[in-house]
């Protein structure tokens, strides 16, 4: 080999992520974990405890539920043909919002913070979310998105045995006796 074409082939492997083909697949994937609108990640960065953040990510992923209720609602979807991208980008909004409300009261547990009322929150949503998210899997309208639906399904359902096992390792506030 030639120290010329050894020196192309290094400065293509080491641009090559910068742009072009890499730089596209970079671009998809930083887009499929970018589910948050500006605002919405401004909040749950300015979100003081563990239990808003949930709290708020919880917000979110009812918001993309009652999102996807519209979409499937509306007449012209047929003649839409950015529908399909907008219902799967909402189907993931919804189940990284539950996965990271998880991720994050799970997180709290080292930090010892007050984590009862996110923990309520997400045991109480977890169980409105999960029936919505199976009835969703069941619409012949979105039998294209059935493994994502599968994802999101599977992500509420880990999100509820995340509360569950906080639940359990919260330790019980001392009782108060009267004098």
């Amino acid at each position: 080999m030639s120290a010329a074409l050894v020196v192309a082939l290094l400065l293509a492997a080491v641009l090559a992520p910068l742009g072009g083909a890499g730089g596209a697949a970079t671009a998809a994937q930083q887009q499929k974990k970018d589910y948050l609108s500006p605002l919405e990640a401004d909040q749950i960065r300015d979100a003081v405890t563990i239990s808003e953040r949930v709290k708020l990510f919880l917000g979110y992923a009812a918001d993309r539920l009652r999102k996807i209720d519209y979409e499937l609602e509306r007449k012209d979807k047929e003649k839409d043909r950015d529908w399909n991208e907008r219902m799967w980008s909402l189907i993931n909004g919804y189940a990284g919002c539950v996965d990271d409300a998880a991720d994050a009261l799970q997180a709290g547990l080292e930090k010892q913070e007050n984590l009862r009322p996110g923990t309520k929150e997400l045991e109480k949503r977890t169980k409105e979310f999960l029936p919505k998210v199976k009835a969703l899997k069941e619409n012949p309208l979105l039998s294209a998105f059935k493994s994502d639906l599968d994802d999101a399904i599977e992500a509420t359902q880990d999100a509820a045995t995340t509360a569950e096992n906080v639940a359990k390792e919260l330790s019980a506030a001392p009782e108060r006796r009267r004098p």
